[in-house]
């Protein structure tokens, strides 16, 4: 394995992560990163990297963002983005990685791009229902922007700094996780 892989990998794994945060955000920032020559796509995701993608990605970016800062309509996205978080994070990881066989490619996306979307989708929906609950849904548009601010960075950090990207992206999922347990505790008393 070359440092290529090693960083396809970050970089998916960091992406992947962010699509867990806003579905269109990742897949938006790596057809930018593409399409000014940043970051070398596979063959078959070439698409990704032209203007129309960016386009397309950039509106759909800003509609689910905004969307996000709506009470009902946030708890609403999430039963339709919790499954769609694990397909984005495997796409937008399989798209990434360099020099490996398709069954490789495959089973990396599915397993690290498409879980770790899935973790941090499944956890922030959970909080932001358990906030729902405890708050009348007054804090989620201070949770939604909190997400979408955290979707930018990290995936400009991945695309910049792929290793760090990997590695917040881990932090994050633990953080998240303890969030989640935290605001459970806190309003179940």
């Amino acid at each position: 394995m070359n440092i290529e892989m090693i960083l396809s990998v970050c970089l998916g794994v960091g992406l992947a992560a962010s699509a867990g945060f806003r579905l269109f955000v990742p897949l938006f920032a790596l057809s930018l990163a593409a399409y000014f020559g940043l970051i070398p796509l596979n063959d078959t995701w070439l698409w990704l990297g032209s203007l129309s993608a960016v386009v397309i990605l950039g509106v759909a970016s800003v509609v689910e963002s905004v969307s996000y800062l709506v009470p009902v309509v946030d708890n609403l996205l999430d039963t339709i983005a919790v499954p769609l978080a694990g397909v984005a994070g495997t796409l937008v990881m399989a798209s990434t990685l360099a020099d490996f066989s398709p069954a490789t490619t495959w089973a990396l996306a599915i397993v690290a791009g498409g879980g770790a979307a899935t973790a941090i989708k499944t956890t922030s929906a959970a909080t932001r229902a358990v906030s729902t609950v405890g708050t009348a849904g007054t804090i989620n548009p201070a949770i939604g922007m909190v997400e979408t601010g955290a979707a930018i960075g990290l995936s400009a950090v991945s695309i910049v700094f792929p290793i760090i990207g990997m590695v917040i992206a881990v932090l994050g999922i633990v953080l998240l996780i303890w969030l989640f347990v935290r605001l459970k505790r806190q309003f179940a008393k």
